[in-house]
């Protein structure tokens, strides 16, 4: 990226330059709600959903945390409304409408949103194994899965991933479950206690002193090198993606039963913390599938690692990195920690999204204490990354208006993606939270 050409993206482009100087920013879509081809569909994300409750039964003999659920993996919906207050003091704003916390941080299994596409992508290579090797078919009862006859077929094969942490989680977790040997090659900003976590659980963690990118490319090369290794691909897997989808219609089925109308009348607006992009990229397809237009989507990014930010607002998605514009990417939000856009993802986003804000370090830990005091809840310092949404939306008024939702907000519907948290250790969390509240 020469001098030349990033001055006159600039002119163009009148929130780069403090995006490039890692200043908050609130950016909007000028291509969002265009028609556009994508490669998914809702088919593909119903084929997806079926195979989770194919596997529904495999779940809950090998989790017994999802007797409860029948085997899927789920979390919560909690209305916040203290959350909520405290917002509107914090920033002195008003957010009209509720609010909403996802609770991704509850999820079974590994604690984070990663559980949603992770787990699906190792699940659907070990059924592709076992039906090309004829000892199952869609009819089984998949409870069979955790037989040892299946942890010596899966010992054959391989699974590798490169990750900052949470998706390495879920990979490292269910992939030993099953039998498979696995290999998690992890950035230097992972915390420790995830790649401890890893080893106990059976998985081989190779650390790396550079960045996320450098973990996955380290890992697809060592991985290409045996034709037994599934290699996960967190920068372009569409299993992960449509794994990541299905959380729209199980979202629509909770609000439901809560009583929740999301309309015309009744928008929804949702805030997904953002890394590479695979995770609030899949959720929010999901979403749209489900709502259309009535529902708007923002991705929340460190000011030190926007790289979906970068990617989107100069329609360059991966073909530009954070490092090109000067940013550090460094971020105490390691599961955002992220340079260079999914090149999967962004150009679905390019008519999907509707903006993206970037948050600085200092404030999510602010926010964790917050919510810590207000709701009673622990999440991760990235999972936090969502909350200065509902704000940042509410006063956005010229996309409100242009949009025709200015007279509809006090009816409005705000969802902030808690993406991680309940697996942090005590001792970790308490420490997030003594910092958060030290800043405040």
């Amino acid at each position: 990226m020469t001098e030349l050409h990033l001055e006159e993206m600039k002119e163009k482009l009148p929130l780069l330059d403090p995006l490039m100087k890692a200043e908050e920013i609130f950016w909007l879509n000028p291509n969002s709600g265009k028609r556009a081809d994508h490669p998914f569909d809702e088919s593909d994300v119903a084929q997806v959903e079926a195979r989770l409750q194919r596997f529904a039964a495999y779940i809950r003999t090998a989790f017994p945390e999802t007797k409860r659920s029948g085997g899927i993996i789920e979390s919560p919906v909690a209305e916040i409304p203290h959350m909520r207050e405290a917002l509107e003091k914090k920033y002195g704003a008003e957010i009209p409408g509720r609010l909403f916390l996802k609770c991704d941080s509850e999820l079974p299994v590994s604690g984070s949103i990663k559980a949603r596409g992770g787990i699906h992508e190792v699940l659907k290579f070990a059924e592709e194994i076992a039906f090309e090797k004829g000892m199952l078919t869609k009819e089984d009862d998949y409870a069979i899965l955790a037989e040892d006859r299946f942890r010596e077929l899966f010992s054959h094969y391989s699974v590798a991933v490169g990750s900052t942490g949470n998706l390495g989680l879920s990979i490292g977790i269910i992939s030993a479950k099953l039998g498979f040997r696995v290999t998690i090659h992890m950035s230097a900003d992972a915390r420790q206690w995830k790649k401890d976590m890893l080893r106990e659980k059976g998985a081989v963690v190779v650390e790396y002193p550079d960045d996320y990118q450098k973990a996955v490319a380290e890992g697809r090369r060592e991985a290409a090198k045996d034709p037994m290794c599934h290699f996960v691909d967190d920068e372009g897997s569409p299993d992960l993606f449509l794994g990541y989808a299905t959380a729209g219609r199980r979202l629509e089925k909770q609000l439901t039963d809560m009583g929740v109308t999301v309309d015309a009348d009744h928008p929804m607006f949702v805030y997904l913390p953002c890394g590479v992009g695979g995770g609030p990229g899949g959720v929010a397809f999901g979403l749209k599938q489900v709502y259309g237009g009535n529902v708007h989507c923002f991705f929340a990014e460190p000011t030190h690692a926007p790289c979906m930010a970068l990617g989107m607002m100069t329609g360059l998605h991966d073909g530009i990195a954070c490092s090109d514009v000067g940013l550090d990417g460094k971020t105490a939000a390691d599961g955002l920690a992220v340079g260079r856009a999914s090149r999967l993802v962004g150009k679905i986003m390019e008519t999907e999204l509707d903006g993206v804000f970037t948050v600085e370090d200092e404030e999510l830990y602010r926010l964790l204490a917050i919510l810590a005091d207000t709701e009673n809840r622990y999440i991760e310092p990235s999972a936090c990354a969502g909350f200065p949404g509902p704000v940042q939306a509410a006063k956005a008024s010229e996309y409100l208006t242009a949009l025709g939702l200015a007279d509809k907000m006090e009816q409005a519907v705000h969802v902030v993606w808690a993406t991680g948290g309940s697996m942090v250790p005590e001792t970790e969390m308490q420490g997030y939270y003594r910092k958060g509240k030290s800043l405040l």
